[in-house]
C-alpha cells in the first residue's frame, strides 16, 4: 500500500489514481497506515476485499496568460467529433489543450513503492529497474509518464516517484544532449482532508516543479474528488495555468457530474479540461456504464486509463492456481480468476491471428479501439515497457472488440474507488 507524509502527517493510499480513504484516527502513525487495510482502485477497502456489480518555476506576465487563456477558450468551440478523423497518428492531442502525447502511456506509481508493489521494500536494484523501465519507454516511443505526489514512500524506505522520474529525465538529458524527444510528465495534487483552498494547488504544484526538477509540468491533475468540495481546487488549476505552472490540466476520478463542473468552471475561467484519468479496462468498465466515458468523448476530454491490465491479471501472469501477490491476490482471487480464463484462453487466440500478440498487448488494443482512451499501463522493468510498445501499430478487428467485451461481461468487476459511484 502507498503512503506518504506530507505536512508532517502520512496518510495511507493505494493504487495509481486512487483517492485517499483518510481515517483520520490512523494518521497518528506509518505503522498503523502501512497495516491499514482501506484502499481503493480495485484494491480491498476491507479486510478480504470486495467485488462490485456496478463494476523554481517561472512566472509568466498576465498579458501572456490572458492570451493563451482566451486562446484555450476560442479551442472549446471548435473540437471535433472524436469520430471524425480517419485514421489516428502515433500522437495524440491531449484533450483540447496543446499537449500531444503518444497513445499510450506508462504510469510510475511503483516507482518508489516499498509496500504494495514491493513486498520485500525498494532498493537499489529495484530503482535499477525502474530506470531500466524509463528508458525503454522512451526508446520504445512511449516518453509519456504519470506519476503523482503521492507515489513511493521515502520516509518508509522508498523513495518519491516525482523525484525518481526527474532524476531519470536529468540523467538521459546528460547521456543524450542531442536527442529530441521530448519526455512529458503528468503528475498530480492529492486533495487530502487539511488541504483547502486554491492556494494549496498552486503550492503542491511547486512543491511536484522542485522534485521533478522541471520549469514546467506538461499535465496536471486532481487525483479524486475534495471532501470538502471541489471549487477551490479547481480554481487552483486555472491558477497553475495562468501563472505559467502547467501547460494542461485534468482531473482524476471524477463522475459524470463531477467532470461536468469542473469543465464549466474551468472554461468561465478560459482554461481547458484536457482529461480525466479514470479506472478502466476489460474487466473494469464502468466509464462505460456511469456516463464518464460518453461526457469526455462529447466535452472533447481525454480519458487516460488507469489499472487497464486490472494490476497485471490481463497480462496472463496469474491464473487460479497462481494468484496475485499481496492485497492484490484478495481482490483478484481464485474466483475471479476461474471467470477469467476464458477471456484469457479468447485474447490469446486472437493474439496469435495477429502475429504473436501477447494478452497484455490485445488488452491495452482493445482500449485504443474504444476512441479518446490513452492507457496508461505502469512499467517495472524494461520488458514490460517493451512488450506495451508492441499494443501500437496494428488493430483488433470491430467483431474481436465486441467478442472480447462480450466474453468480459461474464467476469464480475472487482470494486473501484468509491468516488466513481458516489
Amino acid at each position: 500500500m502507498a503512503s506518504v507524509a506530507l505536512g508532517g502527517s502520512a496518510v495511507h493510499l493505494a493504487n495509481g489514481s486512487g483517492a485517499a480513504c483518510v481515517n483520520c484516527s490512523t494518521l497518528r502513525s506509518s505503522r498503523a497506515l502501512a497495516s491499514s487495510q482501506r484502499s481503493f482502485r480495485g484494491i480491498p477497502l476491507a479486510a478480504g476485499g470486495g467485488r462490485s456489480s456496478t463494476g523554481g518555476a517561472k512566472e509568466h506576465s498576465s498579458s501572456s496568460s490572458s492570451s493563451r487563456t482566451r486562446a484555450q477558450a476560442q479551442a472549446v468551440d471548435s473540437w471535433p467529433s472524436p469520430s471524425a478523423a480517419s485514421t489516428e497518428p502515433e500522437t495524440v492531442q491531449l484533450g483540447r489543450s496543446e499537449v500531444y502525447v503518444p497513445r499510450l502511456g506508462v504510469g510510475s506509481w511503483s516507482w518508489g513503492d516499498a509496500f504494495f508493489w514491493h513486498e520485500g521494500g525498494w532498493d537499489d536494484r529495484k530503482a535499477k529497474e525502474a530506470k531500466a523501465a524509463f528508458e525503454a519507454s522512451v526508446d520504445s516511443g512511449l516518453p509519456f509518464f504519470d506519476t503523482a505526489e503521492v507515489y513511493g514512500q521515502k520516509w518508509g524506505g522508498g523513495d518519491d516517484s516525482e523525484t525518481l522520474l526527474g532524476r531519470f529525465i536529468k540523467e538521459r538529458q546528460k547521456a543524450k544532449p542531442t536527442e529530441s524527444t521530448k519526455v512529458v510528465v503528468a503528475t498530480k495534487f492529492a486533495a487530502l482532508p487539511w488541504r483547502f483552498g486554491r492556494g494549496s494547488v498552486v503550492s503542491a504544484v511547486k512543491s511536484s516543479l522542485q522534485r521533478l526538477g522541471i520549469s514546467q509540468i506538461d499535465l496536471y491533475q486532481l487525483h479524486w474528488p475534495g471532501l470538502w468540495g471541489n471549487d477551490a481546487f479547481v480554481d487552483g488549476l486555472a491558477d497553475a495555468v495562468e501563472l505559467g505552472l502547467v501547460k494542461a490540466v485534468g482531473v482524476s476520478n471524477y463522475k459524470e457530474q463531477r467532470l461536468r463542473d469542473a469543465y464549466t468552471q474551468l472554461k468561465k475561467r478560459g482554461v481547458i479540461l484536457a482529461s480525466n484519468q479514470v479506472h478502466y479496462s476489460l474487466v473494469y468498465r464502468n466509464p462505460e456504464q456511469n456516463g464518464v466515458k460518453k461526457a469526455c468523448d462529447e466535452l472533447g476530454v481525454s480519458l487516460i486509463a488507469y489499472s487497464p491490465l486490472g494490476q497485471g491479471v490481463l497480462t496472463g501472469k496469474y491464473s487460479r492456481t497462481k494468484l496475485p501477490s499481496g492485497a492484490r491476490g484478495k481482490t483478484y482471487n481464485e474466483q475471479f480468476m476461474t471467470e477469467l480464463e476464458p477471456l484469457m484462453t479468447r485474447m490469446k487466440e486472437i493474439g496469435q491471428l495477429h502475429g504473436g500478440k501477447t494478452p497484455t498487448q490485445v488488452s491495452l488494443n482493445w482500449l485504443l479501439a474504444q476512441g479518446n482512451v490513452i492507457p496508461i499501463p505502469g512499467a517495472k522493468s524494461a520488458s514490460q515497457a517493451q512488450e506495451f510498445a508492441g499494443a501500437l501499430g496494428w488493430s483488433l478487428s470491430g467483431s474481436e472488440v465486441e467478442e472480447l467485451r462480450s466474453i468480459a461481461k461474464n467476469v464480475k468487476p472487482v470494486m473501484g474507488f468509491p468516488a466513481e459511484l458516489i
